[in-house]
């Protein structure tokens, strides 16, 4: 076997690790994302991990860099722009969408948004009352 293939191989796990949480990936979210088990994400982080050559493309991908990159091939590029969470990730999703698929969202959100804020609002309101009432039995 050639240096460089043992070079690949053997400093695969490390730079899978490292890849995964610069692109803001728990070993959990990573397995969700392309299709996999946690424990198998682990194994592949291992030192002497070998993974199959059918799921490079997809980790790739989930990562966002090459499977050079991924290989140790080639330097990472200036990081594209890569979600650090969940939330990030569903939402660089949505931007891909159709526009009546993301009007159709936005709006969705908007509404969520506007009843956790009303929520928020008569929870304020109720604590400010019962405040009141407690102060006004106190000086009686």
């Amino acid at each position: 076997m050639s240096k460089r293939k043992t070079d690949v191989i053997e400093g695969f796990g490390e730079r899978l690790a490292s890849l995964r949480k610069a692109a803001g990936f728990t070993q959990v979210e990573l397995a969700a994302e392309i299709g996999i088990t946690q424990r198998m994400v682990t194994y592949y982080e291992a030192p002497a991990a070998q993974p199959p050559a059918h799921l490079l493309p997809q980790l790739a991908q989930a990562l966002g860099v090459s499977t050079d990159v991924l290989l140790g091939l080639a330097e990472p590029r200036r990081p594209k722009k890569v979600a650090a969470n969940r939330l990030e990730r569903r939402l660089l999703e949505i931007e891909k969408l159709d526009p009546k698929a993301k009007r159709q969202i936005t709006q969705l959100l908007d509404s969520f948004i506007e009843g956790e804020k009303l929520k928020q609002q008569v929870s304020s309101s109720t604590r400010r009352s019962a405040s009141r009432a407690s102060s006004t039995r106190a000086e009686a």
